[in-house]
């Protein structure tokens, strides 16, 4: 290879004669889009009393926040119902007839852990209904008024109960929608879905299925309300979603990735019966999740306003529209931008991956016929940039683990109280990362062979996403495809000119437009525990953007002297750079978030008595105690023979002296069997002695076989049919959430071995909230707190019976 074309093959796609001039004008237009995105993404400023009649106001919606988080109100709890006759006596105020539904639920998805069987609950659900003009079906909107068993619930989900109450207010000042306007107050979601599951299986409204549910959840404090699941057929929600939402947060690859975790909230047991409709919340500040710390106060009044803003919007959009017209039967792809939210039919996924790679092969053919890159540089460009997609996700995972180690009370959180400067740190870090991989190879393969090489690995994982996520192909794509047409328009008009600077940047913009929100929306998402998939989705942005890059470097081939100093000394300060900014962040991470009384670190303690034996155990679900909880736990334990409501996973566990607390009562009521079937028939009455929680039942596994269960009058899954393999200590069980009074009536069909005289063992156990009263506790000094866990504070006294 001849002097010039060496000199050629170093060449990016523009060489313009002001390279400074043209470098700060490419950055300052990024910058701008990446600007305009991120302010895009901020919710609303919040609405005070004086809004309108008609609209939301977060200031008009927190007042009822305030009264439904004043205290932890579990399914069953006096304070539940407390909120629950809040809700009624403001529902009846607005001029509504609400309906209390009362009846048993059973459990939706995977909470409760009940081994080899299933999950009840006794729930009130609150339903009002704001009849249309001239009704095609019904709009559903559904948030829950339960909270988890420690947390006062004032985002989880308060912020629900709250804009569903201003929205009904606002409705109902305004012009009525055509359709029929449903609101769902569903209780027991923290413990097991059971209230949605039990109006969508025994409820009057629920046999209409022209409906759209959306349903209104919080995982956090702030951030905006982004709409994270659909219902599949999703293309006309979508149209509806970016018309109606006045400001829609959302994209069709969240939809995707929730599609894959084993997540639930109160929509998914209307997915399971075929409703169509939007799952929304917002995610941010997830520290306070779950916990004492999740109060009135700390939530943020702008993420109330999106919330509000948001479902009004759409319960008039979708109240206006015709429920009972055939839906979609194809997901749409969407995201959103300063513009609004672009859409299009999942139909052209397939077309633009394909067209996105062919477009990327043109762009490689087109390099190297016009002399900027050969072949050989070319194939190395495609297979060198896959280093940064794996070595910036494997630093970013190592950043975090050593900021874990330093400050060990991290691993039980999903993110920190403060987490803005560790999301900057694991960027800067993985800019440092594709700088240097940059600067290494820049002079060795060119920069237009890298160029295309990151453009390539867009358009193979667009391709392999439309296979396995269609909806989350567009990230890759469309940023391939905007790119590498830029760069086709700068290889074909004179490279010295401003055009071909104007053509990678907006080949580039396309990529910060697409791909910066994704990464700004993974991080609260995700945590910093995977804050290697954030870092995964910033290489690919810098993929987008390397043409820009390039600008900002020296001239990269063809320099002798003085000039090819220069640019190997400047080479590595952007990667040095990065570096050092990554350090700083980190030092300022761990020095603005301390833990303190408002910001508590984290543990988890639980008590448990069987009283079989006296013996009481103090338990932790923490992986390695924290110094606290280290004075409770001495060894690891598997308790799940005595307590199955535990599970099986290993526990930290110490001993306990033993509290004055008595088991649930277990009463036989009726024992008939003998014949020729060898089946024994026994009802019993389950009835805690004391208040609690919950409930559980177990039986025996072994000689025992249950062949059917009925508990408060449902017939309950066992064996096969309960997902149970039959290899633990128990051959069914049963959890039941907020007994009556009168306890819980239990019938069990059962067959046992001869060999063990007939009998059978049944385990039963209780579940209550807070420890303060145990012997032996000691209360939390400041600054030490409560994990927002189902089980923290939990409190379970056992005992078996046998027939």
């Amino acid at each position: 290879m001849g002097a010039p074309l060496v000199a050629a093959a170093y060449r990016a796609f523009t060489r313009p004669r002001r390279r400074p001039a043209a470098a700060f004008a490419a950055f300052a237009a990024l910058g701008m889009v990446a600007a305009g995105t991120v302010v895009d993404l901020r919710p609303p400023a919040p609405r005070d009393t004086d809004a309108p009649a008609t609209a939301f106001s977060a200031d008009r919606a927190y007042r009822h926040v305030e009264q439904v988080a004043r205290q932890p109100h579990p399914v069953g709890s006096p304070a539940n119902d407390a909120v629950r006759d809040h809700l009624v006596d403001t529902l009846t105020g607005l001029g509504l007839v609400p309906e209390v539904q009362e009846t048993v639920g059973g459990e939706a998805g995977q909470l409760s852990g009940a081994s080899a069987g299933a999950t009840l609950a006794r729930v009130r659900n609150v339903i009002a209904q704001i009849p249309g003009t001239d009704p095609t079906g019904q709009v559903l909107l559904v948030t829950h008024y339960d909270s988890a068993q420690v947390s006062p619930g004032g985002n989880d989900d308060g912020a629900g109960v709250g804009a569903l109450l201003e929205v009904a207010r606002a409705l109902i000042e305004g012009d009525r929608p055509r359709n029929d306007v449903v609101l769902l107050f569903t209780d027991a979601e923290e413990a097991c879905l059971c209230g949605a599951s039990a109006f969508v299986a025994g409820h009057a409204l629920a046999v209409d299925r022209d409906a759209v549910v959306l349903n209104l959840e919080a995982r956090g404090s702030s951030g905006p309300v982004v709409t994270f699941e659909t219902s599949r057929g999703n293309a006309g929600l979508i149209d509806v979603f970016g018309r109606a939402a006045p400001h829609p947060v959302g994209t069709s690859f969240a939809v995707e990735v929730y599609r894959l975790l084993p997540n639930d909230t109160d929509f998914t047991p209307f997915l399971d019966a075929g409703f169509a409709g939007l799952n929304s919340a917002y995610i941010d500040g997830s520290a306070v999740y779950h916990t004492p710390q999740d109060t009135a106060t700390s939530m943020s009044l702008a993420s109330l306003q999106h919330h509000g803003d948001n479902t009004l919007g759409l319960a008039r959009g979708f109240g206006e529209v015709d429920l009972s017209a055939p839906a979609a039967d194809t997901d749409a792809t969407y995201f959103p931008t300063p513009a609004g939210l672009v859409h299009y039919s999942g139909t052209l996924t397939w077309p633009l991956a394909v067209l996105a790679a062919v477009v990327v092969g043109v762009l490689a053919w087109l390099t190297h016929r016009r002399g900027r890159a050969s072949w050989p540089r070319l194939a190395a460009g495609v297979g060198l940039a896959g280093v940064p997609l794996v070595a910036a996700p494997a630093a970013a995972q190592a950043l975090w683990a050593v900021v874990v180690g330093l400050r060990p009370q991290y691993a039980d959180l999903l993110d920190p109280y403060r987490p803005v400067p560790y999301r900057l740190a694991v960027l800067a870090l993985t800019a440092a990362v594709v700088f240097t991989w940059y600067a290494l190879l820049r002079r060795r393969v060119g920069p237009a062979a890298l160029a295309v090489g990151g453009l390539a690995w867009l358009a193979l994982l667009g391709l392999l996403l439309a296979g396995f996520a269609p909806g989350g192909s567009y990230l890759a794509v469309l940023p391939a495809l905007a790119g590498a047409a830029g760069c086709l328009v700068a290889l074909s008009v004179r490279p010295t000119g401003a055009w071909p600077v104007v053509a990678v940047t907006a080949g580039a913009s396309v990529g910060v437009l697409i791909l910066l929100p994704t990464v700004v929306l993974l991080f609260p998402a995700l945590g910093l525990g995977l804050a290697g998939v954030g870092a995964f989705v910033a290489v690919l942005l810098a993929f987008a953007a390397l043409p820009v890059l390039d600008l900002a470097l020296p001239q990269a081939g063809g320099q002798r002297g003085l000039r090819a100093v220069r640019a190997r000394r400047v080479g590595p300060v952007p990667a040095v750079a990065a570096a050092l900014a990554a350090l700083v962040l980190i030092g300022v991470g761990l020095a603005v978030d301390r833990f303190d009384a408002d910001r508590p670190v984290p543990t988890h303690l639980m008590y448990a008595l069987d009283t079989d034996t006296g013996q009481a155990r103090w338990l932790t679900e923490e992986t390695r105690p924290q110094p606290w909880t280290a004075g409770y736990v001495d060894t690891t334990a598997t308790v799940d023979a005595e307590f199955p409501l535990l599970g099986g996973a290993p526990l930290g566990a110490g001993p306990a002296p033993a509290a004055d607390l008595p088991a649930p009562a277990l009463d036989l009521l009726d024992d008939t069997g003998g014949g020729t079937d060898g089946q024994r028939t026994v009802r019993l009455r389950l009835l805690p002695q004391r208040p609690v929680r919950l409930v559980t039942l177990h039986v025996a596994a072994g000689s025992t076989t249950v062949v059917s269960a009925q508990v408060a009058g449902r017939d309950l899954p066992v064996g096969a049919a309960a997902g149970t393999d039959h290899t633990g200590p128990w051959s069914f069980g049963t959890v039941f959430h907020a007994p009556p009074p009168q306890g819980v009536e239990v019938v069990l069909v059962l067959r046992v071995d001869d060999s063990d005289s007939g009998s059978v063992r049944i385990r039963v156990a209780d579940g209550s909230d807070g420890l303060q009263d145990l012997p032996g506790f000691t209360p939390r000094p400041v600054g030490v707190g409560i994990t927002g866990s189902h089980t923290s504070e939990l409190v379970t006294v056992a005992r078996t019976y046998t027939f």
